[in-house]
């Protein structure tokens, strides 16, 4: 299905993803930009994608889906959900890329240390695959989505928010800015063939223990962070109706978020956008609603 027409003075790029976190982002920030842009998602629910902005559903158990989705793509930007499909599917992905001609790979990755945690060690493969490939791309290694704070909304709201960070400390950031990272990194025209990678943070490091004094400010009543042991937080976790392999990657996250991990501070956003990041405190301050209580 298809709402715009090709305009060929203009490049086409093709947004994998493009009803996740990042990927949502992106077509809004877009979907102005004088650029033939596409949307290639696997979800038949397209009301994350603006007006305007062409659609391809996309089976990856049908290869030609691929292949015809990305039919004279100029560039690919590659985010997928996290699931144990994630390592063939991208590489499918970049497969079809190479062989329909794209010129430049925003790939979305992740920040961290080699590891056999998932989905980090996912992501490293991909990367390894990707650097065999005779193609320009930029890798984009962003440290944890402060966005995952919105799962404990309903915890906070309850005043049974906790979990096995510790005092650990984590430089959480702001999908949009990873998103317009990677929209400057899609209209780089005199960088397509570079292979590079780009390390993206938020403005400081932060531990649990403090957001939740910022939660505190924000919401004007004591937020408490309960400290758990790793057995006791995945009961926890598995209480709450999410599955194993979810709760095992929330697992890995606060035991990296334990040991300061992902502490690490780059200014490249700021170096790309030209704007400094947004703090995990805008975050919670833009989505205060969902942590108060009824």
């Amino acid at each position: 299905m298809s709402r715009r027409p090709r305009t060929s003075s203009h490049p086409r790029i093709v947004v994998a993803g493009a009803t996740g976190r990042v990927g949502a982002a992106l077509t809004t920030r877009m979907a102005a930009d004088p650029v033939d842009l596409v949307a290639l998602t696997r979800d038949v629910r397209t009301d994350r994608i603006p007006d305007g902005v062409a659609i391809a559903t996309v089976d990856f158990s049908d290869v030609s889906s691929l292949s015809s989705a990305l039919r004279g793509a100029d560039r690919l930007f590659l985010a997928h959900g996290t699931s144990d499909r994630q390592l063939a599917n991208e590489i499918a992905l970049i497969d079809a890329a190479v062989a329909a001609g794209v010129s430049h790979i925003v790939k979305l990755s992740v920040m961290g240390p080699p590891t056999r945690l998932h989905p980090f060690d996912w992501h490293m493969k991909i990367e390894a695959d990707l650097a065999t490939r005779d193609i320009g791309y930029t890798v984009l290694r962003p440290s944890t989505f402060v966005n995952i704070l919105a799962r404990a909304a309903k915890a906070v709201a309850e005043d049974s928010w906790g979990g096995a960070a510790g005092d650990g400390r984590v430089n959480l950031i702001d999908t949009r800015d990873i998103a317009e990272v990677a929209r400057h990194a899609l209209l780089d025209d005199r960088h397509i063939e570079s292979q590079r990678a780009y390390h993206l943070t938020g403005p400081r490091a932060v531990s649990m223990p403090q957001i939740a004094e910022q939660l505190s400010r924000l919401l004007g009543r004591k937020v408490v962070y309960q400290h758990r042991t790793a057995s006791a937080h995945r009961d926890v976790l598995i209480a709450s109706g999410i599955n194993e392999l979810a709760a095992d990657l929330l697992l890995g996250l606060d035991q990296l978020f334990n040991q300061s991990v992902l502490a690490e501070t780059t200014t490249t956003v700021a170096e790309v956008t030209g704007r400094e990041p947004r703090s995990t405190e805008d975050w919670l301050g833009d989505n205060i609603a969902a942590f108060q209580t009824s």
